[in-house]
């Protein structure tokens, strides 16, 4: 069962406007990240369902945030199909990301009251996500849709909260770009988790980042 409400969860999300995107098949690490993130300030965390076993690397660091991290939202990522979804909502996820619009997924989360952030390419995915219930939708691939999508899409949509994902990166001019085209938050993955560092077990180096990454979007906000 998630430990936080739909509400809560969005507040959460939208209060940093950053969500670290990240996986790893070994346990260890993964807490290890988990909680290096959650000091630099994050309070929501996607894992990504990538990899044999990653449900049960999942199950356990959900159970080590419940302890060390105790205000972070830990979520799960790259979610296609709704059994996926019932599988990581039934082992404690938050919220569920996925790189694509299911609406049988949407059904899935609504029936628990859990976010659904779907992956949505055009003004109408998001539209249709958006008649599902999905109150956060997610840009996806940014790097290719870029943040005129964005700024153009708030035109018409001034009500739509977006999250993207791909293409974003912990330096001032990235994060100002996004912020000003009028996103929710970002969702960053490799440049936020080098894997020099990792390896090295620099959890500082990621602690710090995350402050760095943090105030920029503070910054651009106002």
């Amino acid at each position: 069962m998630a430990k936080f409400d739909k509400i809560a969860v969005l507040q959460k999300i939208g209060a940093t406007g950053m969500v670290p995107v990240f996986y790893h098949k070994d346990v260890e690490v993964a807490k290890k990240v988990i909680k290096a993130c959650y000091d630099g300030g994050v309070r929501a965390f996607e894992f990504t369902n990538r990899g044999d076993f990653a449900h049960e690397v999942f199950g356990e660091v959900v159970k080590f945030a419940d302890k060390e991290c105790p205000e972070l939202a830990l979520g799960v990522g790259s979610v296609v199909d709704p059994a996926t979804a019932a599988l990581y909502i039934q082992l404690g996820a938050n919220f569920v990301v996925g790189p694509l619009y299911n609406p049988e997924i949407a059904a899935v989360c609504n029936r628990r009251l859990i976010p659904y952030t779907p992956g949505c390419g055009s003004v109408s995915e998001i539209g249709f996500a958006q008649e599902k219930g999905c109150e956060l939708c997610k840009v996806f691939p940014g790097d290719v849709l870029g943040p005129k999508l964005v700024k153009g899409l708030l035109a018409p949509m001034p009500w739509s909260k977006l999250m993207v994902t791909g293409g974003v990166s912990p330096d001032e001019e990235n994060l100002t770009s996004w912020f000003k085209a009028g996103v929710f938050c970002v969702g960053m993955g490799s440049k936020l988790f080098p894997k020099d560092v990792v390896a090295a077990g620099n959890w500082q180096a990621i602690t710090d980042k995350c402050k760095e990454a943090l105030g920029y979007i503070a910054k651009v906000r106002g």
